[in-house]
C-alpha cells in the first residue's frame, strides 16, 4: 500500500499549484495535474509561499511600464475529493495573503504602493467526465490513467484589500468567473495536458477615483508536459498563452488588449504517505500589456482521510 501511495503521490498533488504560483485566479496561472484522478474522501491542506517581481498586479490588463514591483504571497489552501454522480470530483478553496511594494509607470504617470493584506479568495469545483471514475483508495491501487476529460468552474470573490484611490491594489473589487475544460493523456511515464479556459468579470464601479471599469473576457490555453520519475516524484514543463481582456472606463474603450505568454517548471517531491513538497518557477515570454513578471515558490502539502 505504501508503495502504491508513493507511486501515485504526484496524482494526488492536484489543482492548487497554479494558484500557489500566481496567488490569484488569473488566466496566466500554470497548473499541471489539474484534472488528475484522485481517490474519493481525501483531504489536502496546502501551505505555500511565492515571491514575484516585475510587472505584476492583481489585474493582468493594467498598463504598467518601468515596473519595479515585488509581491510576497503566503497562501493557505484546502481541497476535498468526492464522488459526483460516479465521477471523480474536487472542491478547493484558496486564501492568499500578500505584501505588494514598489513602483511603476501607469498611463504615463508614476505610481507606487507599499501594502499588505488579503488577496481575493477563490473557490472551485471540478469534475472529470471521462477516464477518471470515482474510486476508493483500495480501488485506486489498480487504476492506470489513459485519457481524462474534465471541466471546472472557479469563482473569485472581491474580498481582498482594495483602496479606490490607489491604482495598485491586492484586491480587484469585482467577481471573476472562470470555466475551463481540460484533457489529460498518459503515455507511460509522460503525461500531456491541455486546458482551455475563459475569465469573465463583473463591473468595478469604484475604480481609481470612482470610475466605472468593465473588462472583456480573457481567454487562455495551457500546455503541460509531465514526466514521472521514481518514487512518485514528477517534473512538469508548463506553458500558457492568454488573450483578450480589453477594458472600458466610463464608456471609453481602451487599447489594452492582452496577448501574453508564460513558461514555467514544477517539481513535486513526496516525503511520505501524507506529506509532499512542491517547487515552482515561471516567467513571461511575450508580453503585450502587463503581466511581465517572474515568480518562484514553494509549497508543503499534507493529505489525510479516504483510508490513508
Amino acid at each position: 500500500m505504501l508503495a502504491m501511495l508513493r507511486r501515485h503521490a504526484g496524482a494526488h498533488s492536484c489543482c492548487l499549484l497554479g494558484l500557489l504560483a500566481a496567488a490569484q485566479a488569473w488566466p496566466q496561472q500554470l497548473e499541471p495535474r489539474a484534472y488528475a484522478n484522485v481517490p474519493v474522501g481525501l483531504n489536502f491542506l496546502i501551505v505555500g509561499y511565492a515571491y514575484s517581481s516585475g510587472g505584476l498586479s492583481t489585474d493582468p490588463a493594467l498598463p504598467l511600464t518601468d515596473e519595479k514591483l515585488t509581491l510576497q504571497t503566503p497562501i493557505l489552501a484546502y481541497l476535498h475529493s468526492f464522488d459526483a454522480w460516479g465521477k471523480s470530483a474536487k472542491f478547493d478553496v484558496v486564501l492568499p495573503w500578500g505584501c505588494l511594494s514598489g513602483s511603476a509607470v501607469a498611463n504615463g504617470a508614476p505610481v507606487s504602493r507599499d501594502v499588505c493584506g488579503l488577496l481575493d479568495p477563490s473557490f472551485r469545483f471540478s469534475i472529470n467526465f471521462h477516464g477518471a471514475p470515482a474510486m476508493s483508495l483500495e480501488e485506486f491501487r489498480s487504476y492506470r490513467q489513459d485519457l481524462i476529460v474534465g471541466a471546472s468552474l472557479q469563482v473569485t470573490a472581491p474580498l481582498g484589500q482594495y483602496d479606490p484611490d490607489k491604482f495598485l491594489n491586492l484586491g480587484t473589487n469585482r467577481w471573476t468567473f472562470r470555466p475551463e475544460i481540460g484533457v489529460s493523456k498518459a503515455f507511460e511515464r509522460l503525461t500531456v495536458e491541455v486546458a482551455l479556459g475563459a475569465s469573465f468579470f463583473t463591473t468595478n464601479d469604484n475604480y481609481f477615483g470612482g470610475q466605472r471599469r468593465e473588462q472583456d473576457p480573457i481567454y487562455s490555453t495551457q500546455l503541460h508536459l509531465i514526466y514521472e520519475l521514481r518514487g512518485g516524484t514528477w517534473v512538469a514543463l508548463n506553458g500558457t498563452y492568454f488573450w483578450g481582456g480589453r477594458t472600458t472606463i466610463n464608456g471609453v474603450e481602451g487599447g489594452d488588449e492582452i496577448g501574453n505568454s508564460r513558461i514555467g517548471v514544477t517539481l513535486a517531491l513526496p516525503v511520505d504517505r501524507n506529506n509532499s513538497i512542491k517547487l515552482h518557477a515561471s516567467d513571461g515570454v511575450s508580453v503585450r500589456t502587463g503581466g511581465d513578471f517572474t515568480t518562484v515558490g514553494i509549497a508543503w502539502q499534507y493529505r489525510w482521510g479516504g483510508g490513508l
